[in-house]
């Protein structure tokens, strides 16, 4: 595969800043006037660059990397204000509702927020799936073949009273013609309701790209490896896992041990059929890879070593040690997707146990892989992570969603590292995320990514997500009072000085 071409890749700047933590005053981040005060802050910073993660449903515990649907976008995200303007909830539903008003501006409280907002958008998917929308949802469904999985799938586990698949009456489980047929009929209205609720998020998406485009702001998405074994994906395509006669995985996904884990991570995906894949030209990954650039200008394709050999974990087992190493499908994905979907808008999150096979793959396919400054302290003036030893063909980060924010992780490091990092930047470290900023925009990768709460110097409390911890993720969320002109202006010199300024 060829190298990206700069129009792919021009010399730019970005935030991340997943739309959960938008401000907003209905206890979670949503497409709404929090997203787009958002956008005209990174415009008036000459930031061109929105950083996302998966904009799926989100799991247990609010993960977007845990989702029900590959395909389907969350409704957690949708702007309530729209749907009373659109005539499908009235301010009499939000306030009957609680209307929000007690929800923290500053922490998405999960238990509280997912009920309460998941019953109003049902109510205004309803409204719209009951109206004169029949040709709005057939259209729809024609253009998004996925969609009727998703809806049957939704429809199902409700009346299985949230019971996983594998646990259904055996006709749906195992997908028999006439069950299915029979529950299409029975559940007609709940389906037509799930439609319609992806139709409606779509809409608002679609609205709020377009506005990032008028605005010069080019949105990063994001495409979790794998997929959750209780979902949609999975139940609707078992071909295409290594899954047993009774729907069981015949391995599951993880990590090994390392210095972070001493039981390696244990995620419990079920395992592509790589090799029914290939013979079908990855036409399932081809599609997953369309609906997200059909949302977004660029995707991160998370967990890419995966692509090289990635680690089986015996189905039952209590953690990912006995897990090992088998050899991936390498570039023969990357090349079905170039000839379906044309040159690759795709950043790979090229991390964790990375060997030699892993660096060959990327090179091969010739797409920008990542450096997090985070990392770059521990290995000597080798080190792949160090400014020095970037390429301009790659995305340098402070830190990812993963990570502590900066200013956690320069309050927490060894005197070692921070030794290492006052002697390498010349800094006395009073100002240590500004710094960290700064030799972030300063390297020759080609984008550089910086968290929001490294732009506000935020400590461990603003931290996203903390691997191998289930509990207190997620969560953070920023006030409206933070785009402000001090902070853009602050940004915008940094992208001027080194070239990053959105044109």
């Amino acid at each position: 595969m060829a190298q990206p071409h700069p129009s792919t890749f021009p010399r730019a700047a970005g935030v991340l800043l997943h739309p959960t933590s938008l401000p907003g005053r209905y206890g979670v981040g949503d497409l709404g006037s929090g997203a787009r005060a958002f956008v005209d802050w990174l415009h008036e910073a000459r930031i061109g660059c929105w950083q996302v993660l998966p904009l799926v449903p989100p799991g247990p515990g609010g993960s977007p990397y845990a989702s029900t649907s590959a395909f389907g976008g969350s409704s957690m995200l949708m702007d309530l204000d729209d749907l009373v303007v659109r005539g499908l909830l009235e301010r009499a539903d939000i306030d009957s509702a609680g209307g929000g008003e007690a929800f923290s501006l500053d922490r998405v409280e999960l238990a509280r927020v997912v009920p309460w907002k998941h019953a109003l958008v049902r109510r205004a998917a309803a409204r719209f799936a009951r109206g004169h929308k029949r040709d709005a949802l057939e259209a729809y469904k024609n253009a998004n073949r996925w969609v009727e999985d998703l809806a049957l799938f939704t429809a199902l586990k409700d009346a299985h009273g949230g019971k996983r698949w594998l646990d259904w009456d055996a006709g749906v489980r195992e997908h028999e013609a006439a069950a299915i047929a029979d529950a299409r009929r029975r559940f007609a209205a709940e389906i037509d309701v799930v439609v319609a609720e992806q139709l409606l998020f779509d809409e608002q998406w679609r609205a709020l790209h377009a506005y990032c485009k008028e605005r010069g702001v080019r949105v990063i998405g994001d495409v979790p490896f794998y997929v959750d074994l209780d979902s949609a994906d999975v139940w609707s395509n078992r071909a295409q896992f290594l899954l047993k006669p009774d729907g069981t995985p015949l391995g599951v996904a993880g990590v090994p041990p390392d210095a972070f884990t001493e039981l390696g991570q244990l995620w419990g995906n079920p395992l592509y059929d790589w090799k029914r894949m290939k013979g079908e030209g990855h036409a399932w990954w081809v599609e997953r890879l369309r609906r997200v650039l059909s949302l977004c200008d660029v995707v991160r394709i998370d967990h890419f070593r995966a692509f090289a050999a990635y680690w089986a974990v015996p189905f039952g087992a209590t953690d990912a040690r006995g897990g090992q190493w088998v050899k991936g499908p390498g570039m023969a994905v990357f090349r079905d997707l170039e000839a379906a979907l044309g040159p690759l808008p795709v950043i790979l999150e090229d991390l964790g146990v990375i060997t030699p096979d892993v660096i060959a793959l990327r090179e091969e396919a010739g797409l920008p892989g990542m450096k997090v400054l985070q990392f770059a302290w521990e290995e000597g003036a080798e080190g792949a992570y160090l400014p020095h030893n970037h390429v301009p063909n790659g995305v340098v980060y402070t830190g990812t969603h993963d990570n502590d924010t900066s200013l956690g992780f320069w309050l927490s490091a060894p005197e070692h590292v921070r030794d290492h990092i006052r002697r390498y930047l010349c800094i006395d470290g009073h100002d240590f995320v500004w710094d960290f900023i700064r030799s972030a925009f300063a390297s020759v990768a080609h984008t550089a990514i910086v968290p929001m709460q490294d732009v506000l110097c935020l400590d461990t409390g603003a931290r996203m997500n903390t691997p191998g911890v289930a509990e207190g993720n997620w969560g953070w969320r920023v006030r409206h009072e933070a785009f402000n002109a001090g902070t853009a202006e602050r940004l915008r010199s940094f992208a001027e000085l080194y070239g990053r300024a959105r044109r």
